[in-house]
């Protein structure tokens, strides 16, 4: 399901991305701005260890070539603290970016408008984001529901290919 742009707070293709920082499983801050230059694919999940999260990240894990060959850097973003995220991910084999959004609680899902305010987890909301800044994507999809690779692929298609900068 693609997210409507009114009055959901979740930016909408031809929007600027929400500039956050994150930590990572090692405990340094990662900035978004500071990663323009290459697309990203932020993938929001409610919980580290959860059987969906965990069955979504593997489909990724199996098939980073996807993204690899149209150049996205895969960025992986939870409320679970940086300690958890750093176990699931060396359960799992996750090679890509697994990010904290443990302190302020929420604070980049709430920025990307998929923080569940009640739950205290985010929703299952991704969104690509081209060089510039731009999302170009966006889905969130209702609990319990699984985002497929086939919609990953379709967004993949929406970004410009690379040119000289």
């Amino acid at each position: 399901m693609t997210v409507p742009r009114t009055g959901s707070g979740v930016p909408a293709p031809g929007d600027l991305a929400p500039d956050v920082t994150l930590t990572d499983t090692h405990g340094s801050p990662v900035r978004l701005s500071e990663l323009r230059g290459e697309p990203l694919l932020l993938v929001f999940v409610p919980f580290a260890f959860s059987g969906i999260c965990t069955g979504e990240l593997c489909e990724l894990r199996d098939n980073l070539t996807v993204f690899a060959d149209a150049g996205v850097r895969l960025l992986v973003v939870s409320c679970d603290p940086v300690h958890a995220l750093r176990a699931w991910g060396e359960q799992e084999g996750y090679t890509f970016d697994l990010l904290s959004d443990f302190w302020p609680h929420g604070a980049a899902a709430s920025a990307y408008g998929v923080f569940d305010d009640a739950r205290g987890r985010s929703l299952r909301g991704s969104f690509l984001v081209d060089a510039d800044g731009v999302v170009r994507w966006a889905v969130v999809n209702p609990a319990g529901q699984a985002r497929s690779l086939d919609g990953y692929r379709e967004a993949l298609t929406r970004l410009a290919p690379a040119g000289p900068r």
